[in-house]
């Protein structure tokens, strides 16, 4: 998976429309990502450790939102030989026709329905793992319940969710001092201030974060008894839940 350089925000524009995961974004998503979020090999990595240890024969597992399929590859290369089929889910079909490709570079016995569509009208069913890695984030506020109720209810009993997600912070001193960290990690990896003042404009309508203690609320609310945050690097996080 050679990934192109991102510079979609390299150059001053008047007028920031509004983040699409789009071809131009899909064609240097792989580059976007690694520079974007601290940890995400290791989220990426650790996922197809929680398959190995979670996914059941003859179960199914939903990677919600699997862009170029990195979460996807990391689940199959853990659970062959189980009978299992993997449900891999975006909206862009840019990204899905980039995942298809990366899905054919690999040779496995497990299954992967890849579809381009809204993960809120997705049948979960027979469920031993899903996973939303930086999805959630994108969807209405409003829209974001009635997701998780519909993976309780198809997650099978001891069945896991993974949820990794941009967090914010009520204490306004540590919000400050996280996210002044994180933009430091963008720098380091070469992006200019131009470019992460561009695309934060670019995100500010889309992406709206929400807060750890909102998650666990959230998921203890629809029925999940076993909670916790595995990971987190500065204002990014990601959590798992046991059903």
């Amino acid at each position: 998976m050679n990934a192109s350089q991102d510079t979609i925000y390299a150059q001053a524009s008047e007028h920031i429309s509004d983040f699409q995961f789009d071809s131009r974004v899909a064609g240097v998503f792989s580059d976007m990502i690694r520079r974007s979020v601290p940890g995400y090999t290791q989220i990426i990595n650790t996922i197809g450790d929680f398959a190995d240890r979670f996914v059941k024969p003859n179960t199914q597992v939903y990677d919600l939102g699997c862009s170029l399929g990195a979460a996807t590859l990391s689940i199959r290369r853990q659970i062959q030989g189980r009978d299992c089929r993997i449900v891999a889910v975006d909206n862009s079909e840019s990204m899905v026709v980039r995942c298809q490709e990366n899905l054919n570079a690999y040779v496995s016995d497990t299954e992967v329905e890849l579809i381009c569509g809204d993960i809120r009208d997705i049948d979960i069913e027979n469920a031993s793992l899903v996973v939303l890695n930086f999805t959630l984030q994108f969807l209405p506020p409003e829209d974001r319940d009635a997701l998780i109720a519909k993976i309780y209810q198809g997650l099978n009993p001891g069945g896991l969710l993974v949820l990794s997600e941009k967090i914010r912070f009520d204490d306004a001193p540590i919000q400050s001092v996280l996210e002044e960290l994180h933009l430091d990690f963008k720098r380091a990896n070469g992006y200019s201030e131009l470019e992460i003042s561009q695309k934060r404009s670019a995100l500010e309508n889309v992406m709206k974060p929400d807060t750890l203690s909102t998650h666990q609320q959230r998921l203890t609310h629809q029925g999940f008894s076993h909670f916790s945050t595995w990971f987190q690097c500065f204002n990014f996080a990601s959590m798992v839940a046991i059903k």
